[in-house]
C-alpha cells in the first residue's frame, strides 16, 4: 500500500471519528475545565448563590446586580494566595474580575449544597 492510499485511509477514518463524536456530545452540556480557576468557578457556578447582608449593601453601593455577579462567577480570576482553600467544611476564594465596568473583588464562601457571596469590594 503505498503513502497517498494510507493518508487517504486515515483521513477518512478521522474524519469518520470527529464526526462520531460531534454527534454523541452534541446538546451533552460536555466542557473542559481543567485549570483550578476554571473548576472551582465552575463549582460555585452550579450551586445556588447566597448574598449576605454587607454584599447585598455594597451591591446597592456599587451599583452592580446579581447579573454582573454571575458574569464574574463566569471570568474571574481566583486569587489562591488570597483564598483558604483547605478549611472545612466551607472554603474561602477571593475572587477578582470587572462588574459594571469597576474592578471588583468578591469574598465567596464555599459550601457543600450553597455559595455565599461574603463582601463585595472595590479592588485596590
Amino acid at each position: 500500500m503505498n503513502l497517498k492510499k494510507r493518508f487517504g485511509l486515515y483521513g477518512i477514518g478521522f474524519a469518520l471519528g470527529i464526526a462520531m463524536v460531534i454527534f454523541f456530545l452534541n446538546g451533552k452540556n460536555a466542557g473542559c475545565e481543567y485549570f483550578p480557576n476554571a473548576r472551582i468557578l465552575k463549582l460555585i457556578r452550579e450551586k445556588p448563590l447566597q448574598f449576605s447582608m454587607d454584599s447585598q449593601q455594597a451591591m446597592r453601593m456599587l451599583e452592580i446586580d446579581s447579573l454582573s455577579i454571575n458574569k464574574l462567577l463566569l471570568n474571574g480570576e481566583i486569587d489562591f494566595s488570597k483564598s483558604i482553600t483547605h478549611q472545612k467544611p466551607c472554603r474561602f476564594y477571593w475572587i477578582e474580575g470587572i462588574a459594571n465596568k469597576k474592578e471588583v473583588v468578591l469574598y465567596v464562601k464555599n459550601c457543600k449544597d450553597l455559595a455565599t457571596v461574603e463582601s463585595i469590594n472595590l479592588k485596590e
